[in-house]
């Protein structure tokens, strides 16, 4: 007799898919996505344009049917009676009404969605928007759609944020403060599922990645382990001699000439050491620091090379205006 295994215990995850997958005609835009969300995490769905982020993100909120495969936020499926509730979203930009100002859009997604109008307040300043809140949307710039497009995702308060790109449009200064904006919704509880194709606004301020390429999930880890051990970087001449002591000391499968330098993959604190031997071999040590691949390298490396704006296929296929919840 087979055995049955035990019923998964403790609450299910703000996001989950099994086997997901969407096509839409000959092409394959999703392809047996299988993503785990865990609650409280800024979460990074990482890819070039074209991956199928966007698709993806439309089947969680139940904007597009799965080909095939399963959707789960909290352990529902998209759509299901109250569900729609506990989660936020702003997909692909907002879309407001041009001759209401700021304010009067968010008073219109409030009355839909049954949020007290002292919600709107709050998040007019969360996003810092509230000087220009009585201005019309058609006056905004860029930038500022962007953000109220992100106010009208936090107006229910989410247990689950889904945004898609939401430093669009966002000059640096921006960017910082929208960064700083997720990472204390999380610190409240709030589960962010972040879209982009910005490797350093990922790695600045997500706890874990998913990296998908052509539809498919290649890897799913945190951005720590995806980087990886640190190695050391050490300028100093002659670097053929300084090659062959490095080779003695560390093994030959260590020691990289890189770019008229050394890259060592030893863990930094070794760098007394290493700078020791190469002084008492009467070598010229001009720089010497620990060296950590960002998240560019491991891209590329995952992708094949592939650049991560640079986009293969469209996600426009088959989408409708954009969304915002």
């Amino acid at each position: 007799m087979t055995d049955i295994p035990p019923e998964p215990t403790g609450p299910p995850h703000p996001v989950e898919t099994s086997g997901l997958s969407k096509r839409y005609g000959d092409l394959v835009a999703v392809d047996s996505l299988d993503l785990t969300v865990r609650a409280g995490e800024v979460y990074g769905f990482l890819g070039p344009n074209g991956a199928g982020k966007t698709s993806t993100l439309r089947m969680l909120l139940g904007l597009v049917r799965p080909t095939a495969g399963t959707v789960r936020l909290f352990g529902r499926p998209p759509g299901a009676p109250g569900q729609l509730d506990q989660v936020g979203a702003l997909i692909e930009g907002p879309a407001c009404y041009p001759y209401l100002s700021g304010r009067d859009n968010l008073r219109v997604l409030a009355r839909y969605a049954g949020t007290p109008s002292i919600r709107i307040r709050t998040v007019l300043e969360l996003v810092d928007l509230a000087d220009r809140a009585g201005d019309r949307y058609a006056s905004y710039s860029l930038g500022m759609k962007q953000r109220l497009g992100v106010a009208a995702a936090l107006l229910k308060d989410p247990r689950l944020l889904i945004l898609d790109e939401p430093t669009n449009g966002l000059d640096p200064a921006g960017m910082a403060d929208m960064r700083a904006l997720i990472r204390r919704l999380a610190s409240a509880g709030c589960t962010v599922l972040l879209s982009s194709h910005l490797l350093g606004e990922v790695q600045q301020v997500c706890d874990r990645v998913g990296v998908v390429s052509r539809g498919r999930l290649v890897t799913e880890s945190t951005v720590a382990d995806l980087r990886g051990t640190a190695s050391l970087r050490v300028l100093v001449e002659p670097l053929g001699a300084a090659e062959e002591r490095a080779r003695a000391l560390l093994g030959p499968d260590r020691v990289r000439v890189v770019d008229g330098g050394l890259d060592l993959a030893v863990d930094p604190d070794q760098a007394a050491r290493v700078n020791t031997a190469f002084v008492e071999a009467g070598l010229a040590v001009r720089e010497l620091r620990p060296r950590e691949r960002d998240l560019e390298q491991v891209f590329f490396e995952l992708t094949g090379g592939t650049d991560a704006a640079g986009a293969q296929r469209s996600e426009e296929v088959g989408h409708g205006v954009p969304a915002t919840y």
